[in-house]
């Protein structure tokens, strides 16, 4: 096992904090932050908590209860009368949550829980009203058989 390396004298904790809260680099700043906590006589496994992937984000703007209840909501489907609306769209849904539980939440995010939650969007192939059915099976084109027998070519004379 190789020797530890020797930390620069000409940094400090403070310093070094100081530089990772300038940085618009967040992998910078978790090393430089790893640095400050070695600095300060943390230990090199401590500092490396700091280094490690990628920063855990916002936290969810759903608490677990109000998740479930969402995914009930979606589950169940709309209510006419009671909805007001003709199907559930994020919009109706943000709505929704806002008059259940007071939290906003804008559709883009709506949209991600609901992604993650495991729904997707789902739409009926439009169809004009006054479509033909037999109009439509007389226009589709017939393929050929995939796999067709080539031709026995006539020998060539020279």
């Amino acid at each position: 096992m190789g020797s530890a390396i020797t930390l620069r004298s000409d940094f400090d904790g403070d310093g070094l904090r100081l530089l990772a809260r300038q940085t618009k680099d967040a992998s910078q700043a978790r090393r430089l932050l790893a640095l400050a906590s070695i600095y300060d006589g943390g230990s090199r496994a401590d500092a490396r908590r700091f280094d490690q992937g990628k920063a855990p984000g916002k936290p969810s703007l759903l608490k677990d209860d109000q998740r479930a209840a969402l995914a009930q909501a979606i589950e169940r489907g709309h209510t006419p009368y009671l909805d007001g609306v003709v199907r559930w769209r994020l919009c109706d849904l943000a709505q929704w949550l806002w008059e259940e539980f007071r939290v906003s939440v804008s559709e883009q995010t709506l949209g991600r829980e609901v992604r993650s939650m495991g729904y997707r969007k789902l739409s009926a192939r439009p169809r004009h009203h006054a479509q033909d059915a037999e109009a439509a099976e007389a226009f589709k084109k017939t393929s050929p058989p995939q796999w067709q027998k080539s031709p026995v070519a006539p020998p060539r004379v020279k």
